[in-house]
Parts: C-alpha cells; sequence; structure tokens
C-alpha cells in the first residue's frame, strides 16, 4: 500500500494504482498515457491552492437535473499560473480557447468528478481496502446516528474514526470540517481514511449526503455497510427532483455489491464483514431500497415485522427508554424523542451486522454524550426551556416541534428559516407546519446567500398564513436572527419552551457570498444574558441587524451544499 506520508507520487503510478482498482469492472477507467513520467507534489481540485508541481482536476459539477452546478474549467490558467504540471480536464484545451504550455500535460477525461475519486483513492493508498466502512445516508438524523454509531463501536472496544457534518474524529484528535459541507470532497475524504488507517484504526463512520454520492466524492470509498435513516423532501434544488435525490441516495447502497469488485479487502476485520444494507422499515423509502441487491439486509423500525424494533418505549425530557428486540434487552438513552429512537435502532441494527455482543450496544447506547446542536438545552437560570437544534427540513422540524411539544406543559415558540439557493418549496412548507404545530413562530433568516431574504421570509410568511397563522400575533418576521432570537425570549412566559432551529452546530451564516461567523448556542446565550439583565440584543455582527438587506448574485469557483 502506499503511505499518504511520501511527499510525492508520479502520474503513471496513480494511473496504474487506479488501473489495478477498477480492472475487470465496469467502474471508469483511467485515461491512456504512454510519455514520460511525471513527478507529482500535490492532488488538487481548487486552483486557488494548486502548490507548483500538482495535478490539478478541473472538475465540471452538474446537478441532479443535469444543469452545470460549478465548473472548474475556467480556472486552469491560474492552476497552471500556480505552477500545476499535469492537467486532467473534461472539455478539450481548444474547446475552452486554451494554449497549454509545453511543460503541463493536459488529460482529458470522460468525468473529472469520478477521476478526482480514484486518483484521490490512489493518492492515499486505497485506505478503505483496510477499513470496515460504514456509510450512513437520509434526509434527516445522518449525524445524530453517525455519532451513535460511533459510540456503540467504542463502547465494543473497536478503535473507530468518524467522519460527520460536526466533526471528524480520528484516534484522539476532533477536527471542525469545511462550513457548510457534510461530506468533504474526495481528497479530503481519502486523507481523513488513510490517517485512520494510520493510526491503527480499524473501522470508520463516514456520514454521506446525496451530494457526495451524486458529485462522486465518496466513489471510491469500499463500503461494508450502508445504512438509511429516511428519504424525504429536501435537496431539489440540487437534484432536480425527487426521482433524481432517490437515486443519488440508492446509489449507496448499490456500491455495496460494486465495491467487492474492486474493493479487495487487505485485513482480517473487513475480511470478516458481510456487505449489508441497514433500512428503516417504517421510511417510504424502504420498499425501493429493498430491491438493491445486496448479499444482506438487516432492517429496523418500530413495525412488527422490523428485524431490530423497540416496544414499551417511554419519553421523558431527560431521556427514553425502551425495550430493544430480539434481544429483550432493556435500554435507557439520554437522548430524546422518536426521532432518536429510530437513530439508536439503526445503530443497533449496524452492531449485529458486525455480531457485535448485546452489552456493548447497552453501553453505546447509554452513553452516547449529547450530540452539538441536536435539542440541546441552553440554561442560564431562565424560567422557561431554550433548546437548539439543528431541523432544518419540513421532516425534522415537524419532529422537533412534536418532541418539544411533549417537553413542555406551556407554549412552544420556534425561531427558524429556510436557506437561499436551496429547496425553495419546502419554505412555506416549513412555515405551515410551525404555525399549526407551535403557539408563536418567528421566521428569521438561514443562510440567504445570493438571494433576497425578503423574498424567503415572504414566501415563508405565506406558508404561516395558510397553517393559520396571523402576522403580528401567532407569527412575525425578524430577518436578523439574534434579534428573532432575542424576541423569542421576550414573548416566553414561564413554563413556555423556545425551540430554536435550522443552524445547531454550525458555526457560520451566509450572506452573499460571505460566511459571518455564528454559533446559535453562543447566540443564544448571548440574547439571554441580554434578556435576563434588561439590555437589548447586541450586535453580533450580521448584516441584518441594522435592517433589511437583498443580495447580489456573484461568480464563484466554488459551491457549498
Amino acid at each position: 500500500m502506499n503511505n499518504s506520508s511520501s511527499p510525492t507520487h508520479t502520474l503513471k503510478s496513480l494511473l496504474a494504482a487506479w488501473q489495478t482498482a477498477v480492472a475487470q469492472t465496469n467502474h471508469p477507467q483511467p485515461p491512456a498515457y504512454t510519455g514520460p513520467d511525471i513527478p507529482l507534489t500535490q492532488l488538487s481540485d481548487d486552483s486557488r491552492a494548486v502548490q507548483p508541481g500538482a495535478c490539478f482536476v478541473a472538475r465540471l459539477r452538474r446537478r441532479g437535473d443535469g444543469s452545470i452546478w460549478s465548473d472548474a474549467h475556467p480556472y486552469i490558467p491560474q492552476a497552471i499560473a500556480n505552477g500545476a504540471r499535469v492537467v486532467i480536464a473534461q472539455r478539450p484545451a481548444a474547446e475552452l480557447g486554451l494554449s497549454v504550455p509545453a511543460d503541463v500535460l493536459y488529460l482529458t477525461v470522460p468525468d473529472t468528478g469520478a477521476a478526482l475519486a480514484w486518483l484521490a483513492a490512489a493518492w492515499y493508498g486505497f485506505p478503505t481496502q483496510e477499513l470496515v466502512v460504514i456509510g450512513v445516508t437520509g434526509t434527516d438524523g445522518k449525524s445524530s446516528t453517525t455519532q451513535i454509531i460511533f459510540s456503540v463501536l467504542q463502547a465494543a472496544g473497536l478503535r473507530a474514526g468518524m467522519v460527520s457534518t460536526i466533526k471528524a474524529v480520528i484516534g484522539a484528535q476532533e477536527e471542525a470540517l469545511a462550513l457548510h459541507v457534510t461530506t468533504p470532497e474526495a481528497p479530503v475524504v481519502q486523507q481523513h481514511l488513510r490517517r485512520m488507517v494510520d493510526a491503527g484504526l480499524t473501522h470508520a463512520v463516514l456520514e454521506t449526503t446525496s451530494h457526495a454520492l451524486a458529485l462522486g466524492r465518496v466513489t471510491a470509498v469500499a463500503y461494508d455497510i450502508a445504512v438509511v435513516t429516511n428519504i424525504t423532501h429536501e435537496h431539489l434544488d440540487f437534484h432536480g427532483s425527487w426521482e433524481n435525490y432517490f437515486a443519488a441516495k440508492r446509489r449507496l447502497f448499490e456500491m455495496l455489491s460494486e465495491s467487492q469488485t474492486w474493493g479487495v479487502a487487505a485485513t482480517p476485520h473487513k475480511q470478516a464483514v458481510t456487505k449489508t444494507a441497514v433500512l428503516n422499515r417504517d421510511d417510504a423509502s424502504f420498499a425501493r431500497l429493498r430491491q438493491v441487491t445486496v448479499p444482506r439486509q438487516i432492517t429496523y423500525g418500530l413495525h412488527e415485522d422490523a428485524d431490530i424494533r423497540a416496544s414499551d418505549i417511554r419519553y421523558s425530557p431527560a431521556g427514553t427508554q425502551f425495550t430493544l428486540h430480539p434481544s429483550s434487552l432493556t435500554l435507557a438513552s439520554p437522548l430524546v424523542g422518536e426521532f432518536n429512537v429510530y437513530n439508536m435502532l439503526a445503530a443497533t441494527a449496524v452492531a449485529q451486522a458486525l455480531n457485535l455482543p448485546p452489552e456493548a450496544i447497552r453501553a453505546g447506547l447509554s452513553s452516547v454524550p449529547p450530540i452539538s446542536g441536536r435539542m440541546e438545552r441552553i440554561d442560564m437560570g431562565q424560567p422557561f426551556q431554550v433548546i437548539v437544534d439543528f431541523a432544518h427540513t419540513p421532516f425534522s422540524l415537524e419532529k422537533a416541534i412534536s418532541v418539544a411539544r411533549k417537553m413542555t406543559t406551556g407554549r412552544l415558540i420556534t425561531v427558524f428559516g429556510s436557506a437561499g439557493q436551496r429547496d425553495v418549496e419546502k419554505r412555506h412548507i416549513m412555515a405551515e407546519i410551525s404555525a399549526r404545530g407551535a403557539d408563536l413562530t418567528i421566521l428569521t433568516a438561514e443562510d440567504p446567500r445570493t438571494e433576497s431574504l425578503e423574498d424567503i421570509l415572504a414566501l415563508m410568511a405565506e406558508g404561516a398564513r395558510r397553517g393559520g397563522g396571523v402576522e403580528g400575533q401567532t407569527f412575525w418576521r425578524i430577518p436578523d436572527r439574534g434579534r428573532a432570537i432575542y424576541f423569542a425570549l421576550t414573548q416566553a412566559q414561564p413554563g413556555d419552551l423556545v425551540l430554536i432551529c435550522g443552524k445547531g452546530h454550525e458555526q457560520s451564516i451566509c450572506f452573499g457570498i460571505i460566511e459571518y461567523p455564528w454559533d446559535d448556542r453562543h447566540a443564544t446565550r448571548t440574547a439571554l444574558d441580554a434578556w435576563l439583565n434588561g439590555r437589548e440584543m447586541p450586535d453580533l455582527g450580521l448584516p441584518t441587524y441594522s435592517g433589511y438587506c437583498q443580495w447580489q448574485g456573484f461568480l464563484v469557483e466554488d459551491s457549498s451544499e
């Protein structure tokens, strides 16, 4: 195996490793090259980060409907100016009007996304041939389920790593990921996985988004277990239709069998695992995902036919208790709500696929630490409850409201927004859900990006009215997120619950093309401190603090998800 500690690779060695991996498969083949070998110092798809001696891959990213999402081809001259020795492109240089220097190799491939994925895997020595890889996909609950699985693996004494929305965990190190990106680009994914192997880890849990699957970020990952939480209304802005979105999620399960043809297990622990699909028996996705051919399927849910199920469920503000079947284990977890029962059942199904003992499952589920930004309590001595949650889809918001309703005997007040440059349809759906399920609703900013925040809030207000809301009485539009949180606190009475949704653990909020530092938990504590001490909400640095702002579009080289 190649080792990531090697400072350089050669082009021919990378192409040969790619060729060996995909031989006798239907996977994309490497470009033919018979010229002199070229030493390479770096593999990059960002022209701004290119260093002398790099191989630059000009990514052409397409949405699910076939339209171009972002195109790095216009930045090839910048990559060459920064020292790229090799350029891999999807479009011929002549078509782009480029004059390529004689000392730069220009290769074309049918799909630069696939090329980047296989080259990245080759660069880092195909680490997933040495790791048991568990992929978690779905609309909601991916990060929580990833964290829960990780907790169970640790309780079983397995040396595991994790990459989720919230963080990457490699051995004793925890690292934050790029803003607004759940699954990183292929070189970063493969680098994390190689570092896990080098640290002596044997298992990896990888949160896997529909964007990552559609854009090829995980194409060269040899998954062993694939988990789905649910598939609901989300990301139709990118995928174009629910069918395309579903197809992207289904891709993870198709990869289980496909990786058997190239991902030759290099370690005993990987060889011992049967490729397994973990499916939610209660979700609408089940009927279609069960048709994907995989060596093994394990189902979970509350349905009596589920392989892993729960009964005698007892919810409380402090956690959840239930009986796990078929083992009849009685479990207590600090996690709250029905959706977390499903997440824990999914983790249990993974444990069964790995033949972990029941006591490890009990220990792992009971010791899951509070999950950052997921139904996270903020308590500064106020006479009502305040909770921050990541819920940012119609399904997750509805579930969060349902759980919060059971946690209070008073009123429920929600604060949330809907992101710009994302699925437009969910804006009025979420506002309507809140108008029907909560007592008071405050609509605010959530990453408007280059869209007009005023227009986003107008669509949300329309949805709130559909749900029976009356503006100025049961719902309000407050563009500044800090002021919106503060206003919610001023409306709260003893015994109420304020639920702040949409950002959770995230560390920034995007206006235009600028990421402003932002943490809902910090903002909420700041708002509580001001409210408790009779002060106004301070300015937390957002451009909305002084009033409405509208944003103009800009051409950018890359785009976050």
